[in-house]
């Protein structure tokens, strides 16, 4: 088996406004979970209840997410400024 080597230089990351992007995401996560609660029973009587909770879950890490990227942001600031 021989060892894989890329043909293609990796292109450079994307930079943007990384924190705007992880905070709007966990808005809509919250935002689905609250949209989908007044249907729990009929979730619940056709098996589709992980939706809610996946919404639910998807909104909890993505607070860590926030305090993450904003922590990253932070340090980069720290970096350059010292």
């Amino acid at each position: 088996m021989t060892k894989w080597t890329p043909r293609h230089e990796a292109p450079e990351p994307l930079e943007g406004n990384v924190v705007a992007t992880i905070t709007g995401g966990t808005i809509l996560w919250f935002v689905l979970f609250l949209a989908q609660l007044p249907f729990y029973r009929w979730f619940d009587e056709h098996g589709h209840l992980w939706w809610l909770w996946t919404c639910l879950a998807g909104g909890g890490l993505g607070l860590i997410g926030v305090w993450y990227v904003r922590a990253r942001e932070r340090a980069i600031r720290g970096s350059r400024n010292g």
